[in-house]
């Protein structure tokens, strides 16, 4: 009868005179097949992808962008302010040049660079129709010339003139700039039959009237007796 001896808390009881089995620790046997199976496969995919290299007509996930769009990107980052002094020097540069964007457009009659008071066709077709007529208004500060100068000589009878003149140029002014804005409202309603947009379009109108036509800005685009 052989007699069995108990080995290592964990392990296998062996015979007595049998050679020693080494015992087998409990965390070992209980171990999870699935936890080893799948570190092995994120070994073996870890050294697969640092092996791997991209075939080089394969596609890359994302469109290759343009030369234009890529260099576009480049100048964009290469000019973008890296502090608050090239910020606001770049800021005086692009005023100025919108500036004398706006200076050009006033001598050319560019809608694109126009102030916001001069844009719009409502606007432009007030300048045209003023333009081309022969206001009597434009003649203002002329005749003021004139009338000042005759009231400051110390003769009555020139005095009397220049107040006479300076009266009968106020009714004249008056009676021209009624009868342009009636027929401005006429062809403005005709042309442009949203009351919105051509609001404050006649006053508009009449305070270019009183300017010297080759003083007024935006410059004339039509001639005087041209129907705009």
């Amino acid at each position: 009868m052989s007699v069995l001896t108990s080995g290592v808390a964990g392990s296998f009881p062996t015979r007595l005179g049998s050679n020693p089995v080494h015992p087998v620790p409990l965390g070992f046997v209980f171990r999870s097949r699935a936890k080893e199976e799948k570190a092995q496969s994120a070994d073996s995919a870890t050294v697969t992808d640092s092996k791997q290299t991209r075939d080089p007509q394969a596609k890359k996930g994302r469109p290759t962008p343009k030369r234009s769009e890529a260099q576009s990107q480049r100048r964009s980052v290469a000019t973008t302010p890296t502090t608050r002094k090239e910020a606001s020097k770049r800021q005086r540069d692009e005023r100025r040049a919108a500036l004398d964007r706006q200076r050009q457009a006033l001598a050319s009659g560019d809608e694109r660079y126009l102030p916001r008071r001069d844009k719009g066709p409502v606007r432009k077709f007030a300048r045209d129709f003023v333009d081309s007529r022969l206001n009597v208004a434009e003649f203002f500060l002329p005749f003021a010339v004139v009338i000042l100068i005759l009231s400051v000589v110390r003769v009555t009878t020139l005095q009397n003139i220049a107040l006479l003149l300076w009266l009968i140029v106020i009714v004249l002014i008056l009676l021209d700039s009624v009868v342009n804005a009636v027929r401005l409202h006429k062809q403005l309603s005709v042309k442009f039959p949203d009351k919105q947009a051509r609001k404050g379009a006649i006053p508009y109108a009449l305070m270019r009237s009183l300017q010297v036509r080759r003083l007024r800005l935006p410059k004339p685009q039509v001639k005087r007796g041209e129907r705009p």
